[in-house]
């Protein structure tokens, strides 16, 4: 019998219209496409179900109200299909991504979201390689994690970011090689995919999205817009510092706030800036006063990744010591701990 794979259809470029000479999304224009074109009817395809949201948003305008309707949808559909795919506008969709890996626990069928640079509408466009892609990984390969599928590779969900704003390739995963690559052939990389689970999957809804934030740190910062940052309701904070996660030690104020945040229950994250690596606060004097500060190593954890994941673990555990031990432990494949 053919797989079934449920398409959960938000909206991005990949079905949008040029109305008025801009691109924006239009209700059931992407169902005609796909009708009208017999590639989506060939006999190797698995048999789809879209399910249009309502309204259909481009990526910006996504909340985390939005990742919680997609991981409904998912649970609410997941005994009857054997692969699912989000349509997802790029921009924002690493972010997406990453939140349901860590709001789908225990997740036993792959997730691939998708969506594309050109709308499908246009004759040259990368919408239909990964669509059809998309659908054939989602039905014939058990991939049992949150994925991101772009441009003839597979990637871990919580493990990509956008790299580029008009090329094809516009995701990457800078620090954890692809989970298939597409070629003549589908190469797998098996090893680098994560186990079967043994239970059903688990739906953690994120309660306090508003309580976390992030700030990528600049020469010249002071003390005080960092302190205006750390104010209640924040209880959470990714802080993007430089290389190997350091920051200023020569300023005294700027260290006492960031103590004096985390002495109230404050958990602040150090991700690097930088694209490939990880963060020591052990290396270097500048990444130690942080540690001594109370911040904690996002390792080589994405933005978008530790953004989510935080905001997950704050909406699941109220112990401060949980959630920093939690935040540093490799939960969906989203760090590596040397």
């Amino acid at each position: 019998m053919k797989k079934r794979v449920y398409i959960a259809y938000t909206g991005g470029t990949i079905g949008m219209k040029l109305v008025h000479g801009r691109y924006q999304p239009v209700p059931n224009f992407l169902q005609t496409l796909m009708a009208a074109n017999p590639a989506f009817h060939h006999a190797q395809l698995p048999h789809y179900t879209i399910s249009q949201y309502q309204p259909l948003l481009d990526s910006p305008n996504m909340t985390p109200a939005d990742w919680s309707r997609i991981a409904r949808d998912i649970c609410d559909h997941y005994d009857e299909y054997d692969g699912f795919i989000v349509l997802h506008g790029t921009d924002t969709m690493a972010y997406s991504a990453s939140a349901l890996a860590f709001m789908l626990e225990g997740l036993g069928k792959p997730v691939i979201f998708t969506g594309s640079q050109i709308p499908l509408c246009e004759l040259r466009n990368d919408a239909q390689e990964n669509l059809i892609a998309s659908l054939l990984l989602a039905a014939d390969y058990a991939i049992p994690e949150v994925c991101l599928y772009f441009h003839k590779k597979l990637f871990r969900g919580c493990r990509v970011v956008k790299v580029d704003a008009s090329g094809f390739d516009a995701f990457d995963s800078p620090n954890y090689r692809p989970l298939a690559e597409l070629g003549i052939g589908v190469a797998v990389n098996w090893g680098a995919v994560r186990p079967l689970p043994d239970s059903p999957p688990t739906l953690h809804e994120l309660t306090s999205p508003g309580e976390v934030g992030a700030l990528r740190l600049y020469p010249g910062m002071s003390a005080r817009i960092l302190e205006n940052v750390l104010q209640p309701p924040l209880r959470g904070l990714i802080l993007q510092t430089y290389g190997a996660g350091n920051a200023p030690d020569n300023d005294p104020e700027f260290l006492r706030v960031l103590a004096a945040a985390t002495a109230r229950g404050v958990v602040i994250v150090d991700c690097t800036q930088c694209l490939r690596g990880t963060v020591d606060l052990t290396k270097y004097t500048t990444g130690s006063a942080l540690a001594e500060a109370g911040l904690i190593s996002g390792y080589d954890m994405t933005p978008e990744a530790a953004l989510t994941k935080l905001a997950y673990l704050l909406s699941v555990h109220d112990d401060v010591a949980t959630i920093k031990t939690q935040m540093q432990a490799n939960l969906r494949g989203e760090l590596t701990v040397s």
